[in-house]
């Protein structure tokens, strides 16, 4: 028997396929996995692959859209609702209001840790001054620095070519200069001029933290977000090498978590920095510990 359609044959439905009908499809997926900002999401995934703003989405809101378009939207949103974070399907993520790219190579940059360039613009001194951000990853530390103070030399060092090729493209498109180093922390850069200060948002999560296995954790670097000894072996290690490479009156900063703040304190005193503070996110919590190298 054919199946061919005659004349009076009805043609087969097809579904909505208009950019406003994938957009309310898309947010009833994402929030039906208890994502909060479930609209949000849906339009910018959307608009990321279809190239296009928000207002052209409400404007051109009954346009439709081929079948390889649905597709490819309902497989970016099924993507989103099985967990992975929205900055690595952008493919980018704004951080001290740079726009900087991401992707599963390096840790997606976090509020909070603009906490630790606030206090890095604080300490650095007035004139020609030198900083290296270790375990820089996307590069976004050094490159917020750099933004801020256009005669600062930066300087980069990560142990993965991976996030070091992420930094450098990002430098590359934000027109900003730092030097990239290859390394396991200060260890790039021992036998290099002195650092007028130190930055660094090292691994701290312990190991076996329950949290790595919820939200973006789950996606991120692993090697990035551990550490051994309660999550303080990679923080100890920094303050333990960092007198060594910094001028004297220089300053050491470091991020960690919520809860390690006396202990990181208590790290930098043993290693003989002084004036040792921690300062709060806007949170509430202790989350950029720092010190000064004795003159």
């Amino acid at each position: 028997m054919s199946t061919r359609l005659s004349n009076s044959q009805p043609l087969p439905k097809t579904e909505p396929t208009s950019i406003a009908s994938q957009v309310a499809e898309a947010r009833l997926r994402l929030a039906a996995v208890g994502i909060e900002s479930a609209g949000l999401e849906a339009r910018l995934l959307i608009g990321h692959l279809l190239c296009m703003d928000g207002a052209g989405m409400i404007a051109h809101g009954d346009r439709a859209l081929s079948v390889e378009q649905v597709a490819a939207i309902r497989n970016l949103i099924g993507q989103r609702a099985a967990g992975r974070p929205i900055a690595y399907l952008l493919g980018g993520r704004e951080f001290w209001s740079l726009p900087l790219r991401v992707d599963e190579r390096c840790l997606i940059p976090r509020p909070e840790t603009e906490l630790l360039v606030e206090r890095a613009l604080e300490r650095l001194p007035d004139r020609r001054a030198r900083a290296i951000d270790l375990g820089t990853g996307s590069g976004a530390i050094i490159l917020a620095l750099v933004a801020e103070r256009p005669q600062l030399e930066g300087w980069g060092s990560d142990a993965s070519a991976d996030a070091l090729a992420v930094a450098a493209d990002n430098a590359k498109r934000l027109d900003l200069t730092v030097h990239w180093f290859r390394g396991h922390w200060l260890e790039a850069v021992a036998q290099r001029p002195l650092f007028d200060t130190i930055v660094s948002n090292p691994p701290y999560v312990d190991p076996s933290d329950p949290h790595l296995e919820h939200g973006d954790l789950r996606f991120e670097p692993r090697a990035a977000l551990v550490a051994g000894g309660g999550g303080l072996n990679d923080l100890a290690t920094i303050a333990g090498q960092s007198r060594a490479c910094l001028r004297p009156g220089g300053w050491l900063l470091l991020e960690h978590g919520h809860n390690q703040g006396p202990a990181v304190r208590t790290l930098l005193k043993q290693q003989g920095f002084l004036k040792v503070s921690s300062h709060r996110d806007p949170a509430g919590h202790e989350r950029v510990t720092e010190g000064g190298c004795p003159g």
